[in-house]
C-alpha cells in the first residue's frame, strides 16, 4: 500500500575454560546491562483508510514486573510523554505475587489513555522455576497446581480506567473520527482462546472508516490464521520475548510457540487463505524473574506515530 493514498500507521511499536569465560561474560551482560536497556522500537504499516488522521498507538508487552524495578518504574512512567492515543496491552505483565500494586503505579500515566487488553499466562499463574534448555524441545507447560496470581484486582483497575478487555471478545472504539474494531483472544498458551470474531456493526457499518486489530498474547498460528480468515487488518502479539537470548546476527533460537523464529520479533506478513495481515510481535519488556537475562534482544515495546513532516500522506 503506498504512503501516498493512505495514513500510515507506525508501529511505537531489535574447550572448556574460555568458552564457560565467554558463557558467563554474556550472562552478566544480558542479566546486569541488556535487560535494562529499554528503548522504543518503530515500524510503519500503512493500514488506515484513505483521508484517516494518524494515529498514535502504543504496544506493551510481558513486562513482568516485580516489586522494587525502579528503573523499569520510571521508564513505564515516562512513556505517557509519548501521548498515545490508544495503549494496547498483550499480556504477562505480572512476575510477582506482590506486583499489582507498584505495577498499577507505574502504568498509571498511561492509564489516563484509551486502551485494550488481552491476558497472559503470567497475568493468571506465578513463574516458576524452569530447566532453559527444555525450550528447545517444546513450548513451555504450566505446572501442577500453580500459584494464582491477583490478576483480578489488575484487570478491574485496568476496567476502571476505562481500558478495554478483550478476552474472547470484540469491541469497537471510535478514536480521532474513526472506528476501530478489535477482536481478542484469551491467552492462547493456556489454550484459553476462543475466537468471538469481529463486531458486526450495522448493515452499513462496512461503507464507514474502519480497521479491524487481532490482540492476542501468545501468537500461535491458529489465532494468526482465525484473525486472518475473519477479516483482520493488522495482528498484534507478544510472548515471544523475541527469543530472548538470540544470537547475534542469526536471531531467536526459540518462540515458546509454534511461530517459526524468525517472526519471534519485529513486522512480518501472515499469509492464509489468499489474505495476507500485517503483524507486529513486542519482544516485550520484562523476563520471568526467575530468568533475568536478555542477549541480542533488548527490552521492545512498540510505537505507533505521525507520519514525519518529510513524509506526508494525502487523501486521493
Amino acid at each position: 500500500m503506498a504512503a501516498t493514498t493512505h495514513s500510515v500507521l507506525k508501529t511505537a511499536a531489535w574447550a572448556a575454560g574460555s568458552a564457560a569465560a565467554a558463557g558467563a561474560g554474556a550472562f552478566a551482560y544480558g542479566s546486569l546491562i541488556e535487560r535494562n536497556l529499554f528503548g522504543i522500537r518503530t515500524e510503519e504499516v500503512a493500514v488506515l483508510p484513505p483521508g484517516s488522521q494518524p494515529m498514535r498507538v502504543l504496544h506493551l508487552s510481558d513486562i513482568h514486573y516485580v516489586p522494587g524495578q525502579a528503573r523499569k518504574t520510571r521508564w513505564l512512567q515516562s512513556l505517557a510523554d509519548l501521548e498515545p492515543d490508544l495503549v494496547v496491552n498483550t499480556g504477562d505483565n505480572l512476575s510477582h505475587l506482590e506486583a499489582v500494586p507498584p505495577l498499577l503505579e507505574a502504568l498509571k500515566p498511561l492509564l489516563r489513555f484509551p486502551g485494550v487488553f488481552v491476558p497472559g499466562s503470567n497475568d493468571y499463574y506465578a513463574p516458576v522455576l524452569k530447566n532453559p534448555f527444555t525450550y528447545f524441545t517444546s513450548p513451555s507447560k504450566l505446572r501442577k497446581n500453580p500459584a494464582k496470581l491477583p490478576f483480578g484486582e489488575m484487570f478491574s483497575a485496568f476496567g476502571n480506567a476505562g481500558w478495554v478487555g478483550l478476552a474472547n471478545r470484540n469491541q469497537s472504539l471510535v478514536l480521532n473520527g474513526m472506528r476501530l474494531d478489535f477482536s481478542g483472544v484469551d491467552d492462547p498458551h493456556l489454550k484459553r482462546d476462543r475466537y468471538a470474531g469481529f463486531p458486526a456493526g450495522s448493515s452499513t457499518s462496512d461503507s464507514a472508516r474502519h480497521l479491524r486489530i487481532g490482540v492476542a498474547h501468545a501468537p500461535y498460528q491458529r489465532v494468526l490464521d482465525y484473525f486472518t480468515d475473519g477479516g483482520a487488518q493488522l495482528i498484534l502479539a507478544g510472548h515471544t520475548h523475541g527469543g530472548q537470548v538470540c544470537i547475534p546476527g542469526y536471531g531467536a533460537l526459540v518462540s515458546n510457540c509454534d511461530l517459526p523464529t524468525w517472526r519471534a520479533k519485529g513486522l512480518t506478513d501472515w499469509e492464509h487463505r489468499g489474505r495476507t495481515v500485517p503483524l507486529n510481535v513486542s519482544a516485550g519488556i520484562g523476563t520471568s524473574r526467575f530468568a533475568p537475562v536478555r542477549c541480542a534482544g533488548r527490552p521492545d515495546p512498540v510505537r505507533h506515530t505521525p507520519p514525519p513532516p518529510e513524509r506526508p500522506v494525502t487523501a486521493p
